[in-house]
């Protein structure tokens, strides 16, 4: 039986990370895809660090800080395109499916969520970009309890609020270690592997690994 609440990561499960640099590629260089990788992988790192040591930034500071460091590991990579880059991160691309995907649950009865480390304000902005607004019933920011995944006090934020037993919610991620932490939780997984990565964290395994989202709407 399909779930009836589904939640989403935003960033790489329903936006494309990598858009931002993307869309300067030519005005970036051959290192652009490097500069992206590094940005991405830091912004990570820096949320995981912050949690540990219990020093709280939103996830826009540790954005800007991650891009300040690839640009200093890429000096290839123009940084008067700075600006312009973090204006693109407000307005990432989300994956070619999601919006029909999304639409197709609602359509179905589902309840619909983010559940991401984004900011409020990232996040209303990159929903309102992808006209997701019209489909999500509520979008959960890590900045209401100021610690990022994979704290449980993040995923508990939705089975709170929905008071929903975690097992009834249906959580969908591309990143391995927040499907990891999901599941430590209690939620049932789907770890969207779009890049087809080797699997970890074997001793909290996801209910289903699919390639894209598109396979929610065969029964998930």
């Amino acid at each position: 039986m399909r779930h009836a609440a589904f939640v989403f990561d935003a960033y790489g499960t329903l936006f494309d990370v990598h858009a931002a640099v993307r869309r300067h590629a030519a005005a970036i260089g051959p290192e652009g895809q490097l500069l992206s990788d590094i940005w991405r992988a830091k912004q990570l790192e820096y949320s995981w660090v912050r949690s540990l040591m219990g020093s709280y930034a939103d996830f826009w500071q540790l954005t800007e800080q991650a891009l300040d460091f690839a640009f200093d590991k890429v000096p290839s990579a123009d940084r008067s395109l700075r600006q312009d880059l973090l204006d693109a991160y407000w307005r990432l691309d989300c994956y070619p499916e999601v919006p029909a995907v999304l639409k197709a649950l609602k359509a179905e009865g589902a309840r619909l969520a983010i559940l991401s480390n984004g900011s409020p304000a990232m996040l209303e902005a990159a929903v309102r970009s992808a006209a997701l607004d019209t489909v999500l019933d509520d979008i959960f920011s890590v900045d209401q309890v100021q610690k990022f995944k994979t704290d449980p006090s993040v995923y508990d934020l939705v089975a709170t609020n929905w008071r929903l037993y975690p097992d009834l919610i249906s959580f969908q991620s591309s990143n391995r270690w927040d499907i990891a932490g999901a599941a430590k939780f209690g939620f049932r997984t789907v770890w969207v592997n779009r890049t087809d990565q080797p699997d970890e964290y074997r001793d909290h395994p996801p209910a289903l690994i699919l390639p894209s989202l598109e396979g929610l709407l065969a029964g998930a």
